[in-house]
């Protein structure tokens, strides 16, 4: 039977989701880019929005979570939300809705990884690469981990989407930006506008409750659970983030603060319905700390060209969430156990999921890159658009005087 507040909260948890991307994850990505990249990279977050929600809603959704098809694909029965009713319902909400709560999902998965390749990657690339991998990327792993895959079999936790979205977009972007190898100016760091980066990354805190608090699929404790936990990761991943900045660098910055908050809430997202304060106090931190490593240190010593850090924060941090899930799990929460409360092979469950992720998204990427290479007679941009920039001699727009 349907229930109103349930539907109710999930409808306002949804429209939240849909801010983070073309405007929370837009303006932060935007703000971090060069003055002569900002359109570019804030339509890549847009145009992703966009590209994925007509993926997901004309195949993506029957792939996920079809009745029918096996343990990767769905079958295509329910394409074009076929045999989807208004009286439909998953749990307690109309399932129309849930189509639309995980699709706004699936959009800032594919936006994340545009956060690896700006000011590189030629926008046709970009818009084809982006809807394909939606459907045969992360479509699929969303059934392995939230549907009939084995992954979901296997116990795996993933509250709202430590593996599915963040060490899946972190992995692919990581890739992408490999094969697309290195800016030329890749050395230089000119954002455009810490401002627009800050607003960013507060808008994406808030739409994280309603990715986290709303992953619950209904208004009850674990719910208000999920949604203490982000906001108190999300404050110590910042901190954590500041103070180590401020020892290593002798400097504090905002910029950092708001990267640290955007690890911690990378951090706790696989956790949020499963671990208590204190569980959420060290997810936090670590990934505070291991967001500046990422970010600071191994993109320096292993000197690949990841431009907004997507593989930093989210992939590693990812990583982190994942795992830490199978060691701080409460049972006294939601039922489920962790190491450090006698259930040691739950560790086991998420290590295989993250490994899994790791391998399904690196493949899958290298080949879709490689099929749109071919469609877009390779996926660079000229050297000429690339010195000039981008928003002015491909998209004929600025955003600032130059």
């Amino acid at each position: 039977m349907m229930n109103s507040g349930d539907t109710s909260w999930i409808l306002v948890a949804t429209a939240m989701i849909m801010l983070m991307t073309p405007a929370g994850l837009a303006l932060f990505y935007g703000g971090l880019s060069k003055k002569k990249s900002v359109i570019n990279t804030v339509g890549m977050s847009y145009v992703a929005f966009c590209t994925a929600t007509i993926v997901w809603i004309t195949a993506g959704y029957s792939i996920a979570f079809s009745p029918d098809g096996n343990g990767l694909f769905g079958s295509l029965d329910m394409a074009f939300l076929s045999g989807i009713e208004t009286k439909s319902l998953t749990g307690t909400i109309p399932e129309l809705l849930y189509v639309t709560f995980q699709g706004v999902f699936a959009a800032i998965a594919v936006a994340i990884i545009s956060g690896s390749v700006v000011e590189r990657i030629k926008f046709s690339t970009w818009i084809i690469f982006s809807s394909l991998w939606v459907l045969l990327v992360y479509s699929p792993l969303v059934r392995l981990i939230w549907g009939e895959g084995f992954l979901s079999h296997l116990g795996e936790l993933d509250f709202a989407g430590g593996t599915v979205i963040h060490v899946n977009a972190g992995v692919a972007g990581l890739v992408l930006a490999l094969l697309l190898g290195r800016r030329r100016d890749h050395r230089s760091t000119d954002p455009s506008s810490l401002k627009l980066t800050i607003l960013g990354s507060a808008l994406l805190w808030f739409g994280w409750f309603g990715f986290n608090a709303g992953s619950q699929l209904a208004a009850d404790g674990i719910a208000a659970n999920a949604f203490l936990v982000t906001n108190f990761a999300a404050c110590t991943g910042g901190i954590a983030w500041l103070i180590v900045e401020w020892f290593k660098e002798e400097k504090p910055t905002i910029l950092g603060l708001a990267s640290g908050t955007i690890s911690g809430l990378v951090g706790i997202t696989p956790a949020a319905g499963y671990v208590d304060v204190t569980g959420a106090l060290f997810i936090g931190l670590i990934s505070g700390l291991i967001g500046y490593f990422g970010v600071v240190k191994l993109k320096s010593l292993l000197k690949y060209d990841d431009t907004l850090d997507a593989f930093g924060i989210h992939g590693l941090v990812g990583i982190w969430g994942s795992l830490a899930t199978g060691v701080f799990a409460n049972p006294a929460v939601n039922g489920e156990a962790g190491l450090l409360y006698g259930n040691p092979a739950q560790l086991l469950s998420q290590s295989i999921a993250v490994l899994v992720t790791i391998v399904f998204s690196a493949l899958g990427t290298v080949i879709l890159y490689k099929l749109t290479c071919l469609i877009t007679k390779g996926a660079r941009i000229d050297e000429e658009i690339e010195i000039k920039g981008i928003d002015s001699s491909y998209h004929k727009e600025t955003s600032f005087s130059q």
